[in-house]
């Protein structure tokens, strides 16, 4: 992408994306539903919806669900391990988040980007010149809208990772961990679980609460939480999780992809009751990045189960032929 392209397609993502959060910032988290609004919904039965679902899938499947009003929750493979991806930057945003509430970072700290901190993958800033300048903030937003792998990295040498396991253990999630700096192996440090895992490694049950605990307000704080929402509610990934969810629907999510990995998690704003999910995959034998990859599909079909077994009220949009 030519770099005033880059430049400009920059400017109108943050503005947007700041302006929201600083509405977010002072707001609590989106109330929960009112109790005449409760669904009870049969968790046995959306397990054998979903265990159909992921029947002869070529790979291994992890799924979380929790209703976020009732509590309800369904697992299935949900306390195994798998390579997070870039799902693992939630985590990094809420560690940032904790030393912005405690007084030892700020959002509007200055970060300047040399022409060494560009790396691969997903992003915007590695088509930026040396010396482009942004806030602790806007480089948050990249990380989380659009999955700004140079933006993650620059948050990593303001944070360390290990500040990151810590505030992981303090939410009660072990299993949640960053291990390096992205397209930084050497920056590994765990390097055993890097070369098992890659960048991070999670669980699906984890995973579905550190969105929990988010929806509450307690990962951080309210006001700092509703920040983080607010920037997931804004993620740019529509391939998995939303794909095939009505027009109209709030989604608070965050995605990972690699050859072997797929995963899309967070909360399902239906008119119902807000839901967590998380699916993650791993083993796939499908490895291409193409949009109907078949982890993609699986992601989008599961989210569509889930949200239809949630709000059975709701017409769902034909699925495509």
């Amino acid at each position: 992408m030519p770099q005033p392209v880059a430049a400009l397609y920059l400017l109108m993502v943050v503005s947007l994306s700041l302006t929201a959060g600083c509405a977010a910032a002072s707001a609590a988290p989106p109330p929960a539903a009112s109790a005449s609004s409760s669904v009870v919904a049969d968790t046995a039965g959306l397990r054998m919806v979903l265990e159909n679902a992921t029947r002869g899938y070529t790979g291994i499947v992890g799924v979380s669900v929790r209703n976020l009003e009732t509590g309800q929750t369904l697992s299935i493979r949900g306390a195994e391990t798998f390579p997070s991806a870039s799902l693992v930057k939630v985590g990094v945003l809420v560690a940032l988040l904790e030393e912005v509430n405690a007084g030892r970072m700020r959002m509007d700290e200055p970060i300047t980007m040399i022409a060494r901190d560009r790396v691969g993958g997903s992003g915007i800033l590695k088509h930026m010149a040396s010396g482009y300048g942004m806030t602790v903030e806007e480089a948050a937003w990249m990380m989380i809208t659009l999955s700004d792998n140079t933006a993650t990295n620059l948050l990593l040498d303001k944070l360390d990772i290990r500040t990151m396991w810590e505030k992981m253990e303090s939410l009660g999630l072990p299993h949640t961990k960053i291990h390096s700096k992205t397209f930084r192996r050497a920056t590994s440090v765990a390097m055993d679980s890097s070369v098992k895992y890659g960048l991070g490694v999670a669980t699906p049950d984890e995973t579905v609460q550190l969105f929990t605990l988010l929806h509450r307000g307690r990962a951080v704080s309210p006001a700092l939480d509703s920040v983080a929402l607010e920037m997931l509610r804004a993620n740019q990934d529509n391939a998995k999780l939303v794909r095939w969810l009505p027009a109209g629907v709030r989604v608070a999510h965050k995605s990972g992809d690699v050859d072997r990995a797929r995963n899309d998690c967070g909360i399902l704003y239906g008119p119902a009751t807000p839901v967590a999910l998380c699916v993650m995959t791993r083993d796939n034998q499908d490895t291409s990045y193409a949009p109907d990859n078949a982890a993609n599909l699986l992601i989008a079909r599961i989210g569509r189960e889930v949200f239809r077994h949630f709000n059975p009220g709701v017409e769902l949009p034909p699925l495509p032929r």
